[in-house]
C-alpha cells in the first residue's frame, strides 16, 4: 500500500516523500512538479502521452497543470519519491521571470539527468524530513537550495526572457475561458460537467474542449479536479472543518467517494494526509 512518510506544507506549496507501489490516475497540478527517486526500485509516470523512467538517475519533470499519471509495475517493489509542488510566487521571489513556473513550458522535457548536486540535494532533505519534520531548514535552505539547483539545470529561465512580449503572451488566453475558470475557482463543488460549461461560454463542446487545454494545458475535468484537490489540501491544512464538511462542500455527496477521490490524487486518504501534516497523531476525523 502506499503511503506518505512526510508531507511539509507552507508557502513554498508542498514536498511530499512518498513510498509508493500504487498508481494514480491522470491528473494536474497548478505547480511545477518535480520528481526525484531517494530509494527503492526504478519506477515510471505518464508526462502527457509519454512513459517517462524515474531512476537514480533520471528526474521526472512537469509544468503546471500538465496531466500526468504514476504507473505502478506490481513486479517491482516500492520507489521512495520526493515530490515537489513548487508555488510560482515563492519561486519569483528569487527570479522574477521563475514566477513562469505556472505556466505551460517551463519545463522544456519531462526528464532530466541528475547531477550528484541534485541527487545530494534531494536525500539531505528527505533526510530532514524523517529526522526533524518541523524544522526550518528544510524551507529556508535544503529546498531553495534544491530548487535553484533544478531549475538552473533542466529550464531555459535561468535569465530574464529576452522578450517580455513572449512572457506575456503566456498569461494571455480567451476571454470566455477566463471567465469560466473564475467560475470553476469560486464554485468548485458546482459539479458542472463540460457541456454546461461551454453552454455558460458560448461555446460548442469541441471548441470549448479545443480554447480551454489552449489556454491551460488541461482539459477541463483534469483542471476542475485540481482545484477540488488544491482547496480540499488548503482546507485539511489550514482549518479545523471536518474532512467529510469538506469533501461535501467540494461536490462529494459520500465520504468514502471524497476520500477515494483524494487518495487517487494525492496517494494517501485526506484524514492520513492532515495527520501526517500536523505531526498531530491520530488522524482527523
Amino acid at each position: 500500500m502506499s503511503e506518505a512518510l512526510e508531507i511539509a506544507h507552507g508557502a513554498f506549496g508542498r514536498v511530499a516523500l512518498l513510498d509508493m507501489d500504487r498508481s494514480l490516475v491522470r491528473h494536474a497540478h497548478p505547480h511545477c512538479h518535480v520528481l526525484l527517486k531517494v530509494e527503492g526500485d526504478d519506477t515510471q509516470f505518464l508526462v502527457g502521452d509519454q512513459v517517462v523512467a524515474l531512476t537514480d538517475d533520471q528526474a521526472v519533470l512537469i509544468n503546471a497543470w500538465e496531466t500526468h499519471a504514476y504507473l505502478h509495475d506490481p513486479q517491482r517493489a516500492k520507489a521512495m519519491i520526493l515530490a515537489l509542488y513548487i508555488e510560482p510566487d515563492w519561486l519569483g521571489a528569487f527570479r522574477r521571470n521563475w514566477a513562469a513556473s505556472g505556466a505551460p513550458g517551463f519545463f522544456g522535457q519531462p526528464s532530466g539527468a541528475v547531477t550528484p548536486t541534485i541527487r545530494r540535494l534531494a536525500h539531505d532533505l528527505a533526510a530532514e524530513m524523517v529526522y526533524t519534520p518541523l524544522s526550518s531548514h528544510i524551507q529556508d535552505e535544503l529546498l531553495s537550495n534544491l530548487m535553484v539547483a533544478v531549475i538552473e539545470r533542466f529550464t531555459a529561465w535561468r535569465e530574464e526572457p529576452l522578450s517580455l512580449r513572449a512572457a506575456a503572451r503566456r498569461n494571455a488566453g480567451d476571454w470566455r475561458i477566463r471567465r469560466t475558470i473564475a467560475r470553476v475557482r469560486a464554485e468548485p463543488g458546482a459539479m458542472l460537467g463540460t457541456e454546461a460549461l461551454a453552454r455558460e461560454a458560448g461555446l460548442s463542446r469541441a471548441q470549448f474542449y479545443r480554447l480551454f487545454e489552449q489556454s491551460t494545458g488541461a482539459p477541463p475535468h483534469v483542471f476542475l479536479n485540481a482545484i477540488r484537490i488544491e482547496q480540499a489540501v488548503e482546507a485539511i491544512v489550514s482549518s479545523e472543518e471536518p474532512i467529510t464538511a469538506i469533501g461535501m462542500r467540494l461536490g462529494f455527496a459520500a465520504p468514502a467517494h471524497f476520500s477515494r477521490f483524494f487518495r487517487d490524487h494525492v496517494s494517501v486518504p485526506p484524514s492520513i494526509f492532515r495527520g501526517i501534516v500536523r505531526r498531530g497523531g491520530q488522524p482527523a476525523a
